[in-house]
């Protein structure tokens, strides 16, 4: 079979109606960034796609395509990689390609008929039923009374779903043999604080201890209400400043929520201080960049204010993610969803490993906060704790 031969098998079969997903995994090259894509078929506007999700080492990202005109992206992933396994309705495959390209193709019949799901917004497989209702929703005027999620809040509904969606994905690197310590910074109206609590204790039954912060007096009063009215006794809200918080010497998670500026950097110093296994972060309003970067390179960019403005944002959240890798957590940058108060949706997860980087880690980061001449202020925090040590800036 050639290589042409095999795309156009490939491309048939998934547009027979049968197929269910699939992976195209094991790069021709060590350095590729693009480590696998993930595929499955999803109908929009009443018309089938296939949705191509590329995992990088540090973020995620989604294109749909339409089925119809998937042939060349096929090919052309087929060229980067070396491995394709794919599920079908009747049967599995398994097609491995050698360096010259060479293919062994394996296909198991499955024994019974399995059942294609075109949902694209995922509604059934919501870790949060729209249909069930839960107090804390009801409490905080997500849901009706009924169970129904109000037509005003099917964003905010969306949103705490997607939220818990990386409050499961961190199960696995959270203690199961004490009290869960997590720490919410800046906490807001704090629709992502009791989701939080709900999920890990009242579904999961973790024995968790949670502690929301911020700085609006009367907000932390009226989520403290709410904590007492649903029985929530192991969540407390605080007013505080981060930089400020001293009251912690190990925490298990620290979840920091559109915090403006420096402040999701001070929270994730203290994150890495405090050994935090998993950080949560949507950063917001990041300026400090923005009035640093002086890189003749990047002139043609940077002369003009907004795409200074999104490039310093872009930076800003690529080196805090560089960063935590370089103090040993598994850091990446996954799309989230909005938050009411920015439109910046972008999410830094950081899973502690304790992993020491590689020495030309180091040299890359440096290299890169040398070229934008930056001096950022989350790698001052982390020298000054003794956490990281670099070579002097330029």
């Amino acid at each position: 079979m050639t290589f042409e031969e095999l795309v156009d098998q490939i491309v048939h079969r998934i547009q027979d109606g049968s197929f269910i997903r699939g992976t195209i995994s094991q790069p021709r090259t060590k350095t590729a960034d693009l480590r696998k894509v993930k595929l499955k078929p999803v109908e929009i506007k009443q018309e089938v796609h296939i949705q191509f999700e590329y995992h990088y080492e540090r973020i995620l990202k989604h294109e749909n395509i339409k089925i119809s005109e998937i042939r060349p992206h096929i090919a052309e992933l087929l060229e980067q990689f070396r491995q394709l396994q794919a599920e079908f309705a009747d049967e599995n495959i398994h097609i491995q390609l050698t360096k010259k390209f060479k293919v062994s193709w394996k296909a198991e019949k499955t024994r019974d008929l399995k059942t294609v799901d075109l949902s694209h917004d995922r509604k059934k497989n919501y870790l949060l039923d729209g249909e069930t209702p839960y107090p804390f929703l009801i409490r905080l005027g997500v849901q009706t009374a009924e169970g129904k999620v109000k037509k005003q809040k099917h964003d905010k509904f969306r949103q705490i779903n997607r939220f818990i969606e990386f409050i499961d994905d961190a199960l696995d690197y959270l203690p199961k043999d004490r009290t869960v310590r997590i720490l919410d910074f800046g906490s807001g109206k704090s629709y992502l604080t009791f989701a939080l609590y709900h999920y890990l204790h009242i579904e999961k039954g973790i024995d968790i201890e949670v502690t929301g912060l911020d700085l609006k007096k009367e907000v932390i009063e009226e989520c403290n209400r709410i904590a007492e009215d649903l029985g929530y006794d192991q969540l407390k809200f605080l007013v505080g400043d981060i930089n400020d918080f001293n009251e912690e010497t190990a925490v298990d998670m620290v979840v920091t929520l559109h915090a403006c500026d420096v402040a999701t950097d001070m929270a994730l110093a203290r994150a890495v201080k405090w050994g935090a296994n998993v950080i949560l972060s949507v950063p917001c309003c990041q300026h400090e960049l923005f009035s640093q970067i002086q890189s003749p390179a990047l002139d043609i960019m940077l002369q003009h204010g907004l795409i200074k403005e999104r490039f310093s944002a872009l930076a800003t959240d690529s080196i805090r993610a560089e960063l935590l890798s370089l103090v040993g957590y598994d850091a990446q940058l996954l799309e989230f969803i909005d938050m009411e108060h920015t439109p910046k949706n972008i999410l830094i997860r950081a899973y502690r490993t304790n992993k020491q980087p590689a020495p030309e880690a180091f040299m890359k980061y440096e290299a890169f906060r040398n070229m934008l001449q930056a001096n950022p202020f989350l790698e001052q925090e982390l020298k000054a704790s003794g956490y990281l040590t670099l070579g002097r800036k330029e």
